[in-house]
C-alpha cells in the first residue's frame, strides 16, 4: 500500500507518516523494487496505535520506548504494560480535568443571561 493511500485512509499527513517512520514508531516498512514505501497490514495496525495514542496526548518518546521494547520481544512485556498502565492515568486525570472544565462552562452558560442582567445593570448605574 503507497503513503498516499496510507494518509488518504488514516487521515495523517505524508510527512507525519514519514516522521513517525523516521523516529521507529511504526517498524518494518518495506520498500518496493521502485524504493517507495510499501505499507503492509501490520504497518497499518502499528500507525493506527500511534494515532490512537498521540489523538490521546501519549508523548512520542513514550511511544518510542514502548516500540522499542515491542521489538525487544516478549521479556520486556511488563513493562510495556506499565508504560500502558501510567499512560491511562495520565488520560484518566485529564478527562476529570476537562469534566470539571466541562461543568464550570456549563454553569457559566446557564447563568448567563442572569450575570450579564446585573452586570449590564451596575454599569447602567455609573454613568
Amino acid at each position: 500500500m503507497t503513503i498516499s493511500r496510507v494518509s488518504k485512509e488514516t487521515g495523517l499527513s505524508q510527512d507525519t507518516l514519514r516522521y513517525y517512520e523516521k523516529e521507529g514508531l511504526v517498524p518494518d516498512i518495506r520498500r518496493a523494487e521502485s524504493g517507495f514505501r510499501d505499507y503492509d497490514e501490520n504497518n497499518l495496525g502499528w500507525i493506527n496505535f500511534i494515532k490512537c495514542m498521540r489523538d490521546a496526548g501519549i508523548p512520542v518518546e513514550v511511544l518510542k520506548e514502548y516500540v522499542s521494547l515491542f521489538q525487544d520481544g516478549p521479556a520486556p512485556q511488563g513493562r510495556r504494560k506499565q508504560l500502558l498502565m501510567e499512560q491511562r492515568s495520565v488520560i484518566i486525570s485529564r478527562i476529570e480535568t476537562l469534566q470539571n472544565t466541562l461543568k464550570s462552562l456549563d454553569y457559566k452558560i446557564e447563568h448567563y443571561d442572569d450575570i450579564m442582567a446585573s452586570v449590564e445593570e451596575e454599569l447602567s448605574k455609573k454613568k
